[in-house]
């Protein structure tokens, strides 16, 4: 991607120097946080755990944050400028959107991590990858599932980074039009298969509006470069539910899916990146078949 010159957001919290962690006294077990948030590279979805009350505050004990003195590389840092920028880029790009349906679009924020980070919807760990908490609005990222993916799955390239950090800024705009917690209080309801399909639409739809995203950002910019897109695509292809649930015992269980098979999540990302129009973001609207 063509980034040079472009802005870095200002609504960052780096907090990569900080760890945090809770400590117990025997008594306080029944205090602790129920870290249920599936990795994100297995296909779960953080949200679904929180919307159905698996992660709970904690009550008891302490939370201890300790500073790391560690020294980032050029690598990480420069890793940190690009998220800032493409964040900036979400922002131009959904003001503008959100501008022409006469509405306003609200900031989110994207905390910048290391291994564990207390949010308000719990204690998020490294290992569940970015995610998105509504409970404060922001978006967490630690920078080294950037490397997973290179080594661990073969995504790489800028518009593949850049598509993981849309998708989760698309589930914020799911958040300001309330599609996000009408789908958390359906899934509440629900049996457990039943919700994982209402958790697949809203995963699809975050993955159409980081197309959407994709789509005005070079429309304003001239940002993609060639072999942006397929990255993208590629990245989408290898983090769908089936390929990493084959990757990882070797059969699929349809039934556990939470973000989506990989043709689908490639479907949706192009669909979005090919017409810019969020009126295609009709995931909630088609059969199970038209997914």
């Amino acid at each position: 991607m063509k980034l040079d010159g472009r802005r870095e957001s200002s609504n960052v919290d780096d907090r990569r120097r900080m760890s945090s962690g809770a400590k117990f006294g025997i008594g306080g077990i029944a205090g602790i946080i129920i870290a249920a948030v599936i990795a994100y590279m297995t296909g779960g979805d953080p949200m679904q755990a929180i919307s159905q009350g698996v992660v709970e505050q904690m009550t008891k004990g302490k939370t201890e944050v300790v500073e790391n003195q560690r020294e980032f590389t050029e690598e990480e840092q420069a890793l940190a400028k690009f998220s800032k920028q493409i964040l900036a880029g979400t922002e131009d790009v959904w003001t503008e959107i959100f501008k022409q349906h006469n509405a306003t679009y609200e900031y989110p924020k994207m905390v910048l991590y290391t291994d564990a980070v207390s949010t308000a919807c719990g204690q998020g760990s490294a290992q569940t990858g970015p995610f998105y908490c509504s409970g404060d609005q922001s978006l967490y990222v630690d920078l080294s599932f950037f490397s997973t993916m290179r080594q661990q799955l073969g995504a790489d390239g800028d518009l593949a980074y850049a598509y993981v950090i849309a998708h989760e800024v698309g589930h914020h705009v799911e958040y300001l039009t309330g599609v996000l917690q009408e789908a958390h209080q359906q899934m509440s309801r629900l049996s457990e298969a039943d919700a994982n399909r209402i958790s697949v639409r809203l995963e699809l739809l975050a993955d159409f509006y980081a197309g959407v995203w994709a789509h005005h950002d070079n429309k304003m910019f001239g940002s993609l470069e060639d072999g942006d897109i397929e990255n993208a695509i590629r990245c989408a292809e290898v983090i769908g539910d089936d390929y990493l649930q084959k990757k990882a015992r070797g059969y699929v269980v349809s039934e556990s899916f939470t973000h989506g098979t990989s043709a689908q999540r490639m479907k949706w990302f192009k669909l979005g990146l090919q017409t810019g129009d969020i009126s295609k973001g009709t995931t909630f609207q088609c059969s199970d078949a038209e997914l």
